[in-house]
């Protein structure tokens, strides 16, 4: 049974920093690519942060680059999401995914977190 459990939102004052982890199982983490997402009141989901499985490149949105750190333990089979300097345009519920395409037979494996949220409030 497969099982994305995000962690680590929480309330924070502007300019502070949150930890969030997603603790994955259910199937082989290292092979996959590992994402953070977010979706704010009234908006859409939108990417924030990929890391891939095993040679863990990353990329950012353009909203949090040189702020938020992605970053992945296989041997845990856990991936984290580093967030500082945290402002109110970060409030939102964030999402862990993990996402594998089988080339071969072009399947797709594409599992969610149940989100946890982030408030950045005074």
């Amino acid at each position: 049974q497969v099982q994305l459990v995000e962690s680590g939102g929480g309330l924070v004052q502007p300019g502070g920093s949150l930890r969030l982890s997603c603790a994955a199982s259910g199937f082989t983490f290292s092979n996959y690519i590992m994402s953070w997402y977010r979706q704010a009141p009234g908006k859409e989901r939108e990417l924030v942060a990929a890391i891939t499985g095993p040679g863990g490149s990353t990329s950012y949105a353009d909203s949090v680059k040189g702020r938020f750190t992605i970053s992945r333990d296989n041997a845990k089979n856990t991936v984290y999401l580093q967030m500082n300097s945290l402002n109110a345009e970060d409030t939102a519920v964030y999402y862990c995914n993990a996402l594998s395409v089988v080339v071969t037979s072009l399947r797709r494996y594409d599992y969610w977190g149940q989100g946890t949220p982030v408030t950045v409030s005074s």
